[in-house]
């Protein structure tokens, strides 16, 4: 038995990853639609408050918390593939030591 397939996953993860630097450079393209909203839905409330001379701190901290979350979404993601990846590795090794054993008992 060869080794398991794990291109799927990692590609996966390379490309969680990925979204996961973007968002730390507060790039737009990973967000879905509701987080994409509350961006800009906060950014556009900063930038009103600044207009009428008004204190943004609220609207600042409603946009950091948006990006936070959207970190801890994909830094759940990235957890999630690779746990499911080690599982994957961890299953064949199983199926493989099985298969060694079998044939090394048939021996005695």
């Amino acid at each position: 038995m060869g080794k398991p397939d794990t291109r799927r996953l990692d590609r996966e993860i390379r490309q969680t990853t990925r979204k996961l630097e973007a968002v730390r450079n507060e790039e737009m393209w990973p967000l879905t639609g509701a987080e994409r909203r509350a961006v800009l839905a906060a950014l556009a409330g900063g930038s009103y408050r600044v207009m009428r001379g008004k204190n943004p701190a609220r609207a600042e901290h409603r946009l950091q918390s948006a990006w936070e979350s959207v970190q801890i979404r994909l830094i759940a993601e990235i957890t999630a593939l690779q746990t499911e990846r080690q599982r994957v590795v961890n299953e064949a090794a199983a199926t493989k030591a099985a298969k060694v054993t079998k044939k090394s008992s048939i021996w005695w």
